[in-house]
């Protein structure tokens, strides 16, 4: 399969589409980032890579950091976890209170606001230096030692996190928190604005497509069914409200952020990283959800 040619077609035909969406200026920092950067990292189980674009700048990951800090708390407790964290979409935006009042201070699943800040809690018990855990098992899985955060990303989504600070509150009131609200948050805070460029979260999620190994970084350990029921999340849970739309048009387990970045992996062949700002109505990366449709559609690449 060449790749590189693909990855070329797929740029041209990109350019041709309507720029649509709006950077995520909810988070100000981010409103500030060039919405015409784009970029796409391919890495292949066969220690291939290919890329086009933006794809060597650092932005920040947002939500894809939480698949880290899950495979972390999912290494830990086992199964145990799914006590506090429920496995279902959530068929409501990633931000929605609703359901969580609804569902008794339960979050449908990890990677909803609401679930991610329930594993951050899980880490800060656990752990004895969780941040430095986290940025560890991160190293170890891009194989890069220039890994770190945004600290004004990270302020700049502190100052206005009043949404996460009542998701954290309720949670604690209905017994699913256990830590401070203020750790909990600025631990969260500081997950979510880790830099990476696209070679880095394609090499850090190829570890995550094994699906027929067991893996071992930094410590923290996951065996095949785990590995498996990560993609599961990521492929039903990955895009919010969007999964569907993501499964039935792309075919890859993945995750997005609303930094603007997107990655997926096909098990056993490859894992692939977009970063394009612009986002849809959803959250979801406009360029990135159509450059992935358009790969696994020119690769016949879907795990169905």
């Amino acid at each position: 399969m060449n790749y590189q040619k693909i990855l070329d077609e797929i740029a041209v035909e990109i350019t041709t589409m309507p720029h649509e969406g709006t950077v995520a200026d909810y988070i100000p920092e981010l409103a500030k980032v060039d919405p015409d950067k784009f970029g796409i990292h391919l890495s292949t189980v066969r220690n291939e890579d290919f890329a086009i674009g933006d794809s060597e700048d650092k932005f920040s990951v947002q939500s894809i950091s939480k698949v880290f800090s899950l495979a972390m708390a999912f290494s830990i407790l086992g199964d145990k976890l799914w006590k506090r964290v429920g496995v279902e979409p959530s068929g409501n935006p990633f931000n929605s209170i609703v359901q969580l009042e609804y569902e008794d201070g339960i979050p449908r699943n990890p990677f909803v606001n609401a679930g991610a800040l329930v594993i951050v809690d899980v880490l800060l018990s656990e752990l004895e230096n969780p941040e430095e855990d986290l940025f560890a098992f991160v190293k170890s899985l891009t194989a890069s030692r220039q890994i770190g955060y945004n600290a004004v990303v990270a302020q700049s989504e502190k100052e206005t996190g009043f949404l996460n600070a009542a998701f954290v509150n309720m949670m604690k009131a209905k017994g699913n928190i256990i830590n401070q609200t203020d750790d909990i948050l600025d631990f969260y805070y500081k997950q979510c604005s880790i830099e990476l460029n696209c070679r880095e979260l394609a090499s850090a999620f190829l570890h995550f497509g094994e699906n027929a190994l067991s893996y071992s970084h930094a410590g923290f350990s996951l065996t095949k069914s785990q590995v498996k029921r990560l993609n599961a999340l990521m492929l039903s849970c990955g895009f919010y409200d969007e999964s569907g739309q993501f499964a039935f048009k792309v075919g890859l387990a993945g995750k997005s952020g609303v930094g603007g970045g997107i990655v997926a992996v096909y098990p056993e062949e490859f894992a692939v990283a977009v970063w394009s700002p612009k986002l849809n109505k959803k959250g979801n990366s406009v360029r990135g959800f159509h450059s992935l449709e358009l790969l696994t559609t020119k690769t016949e690449s879907s795990i169905f």
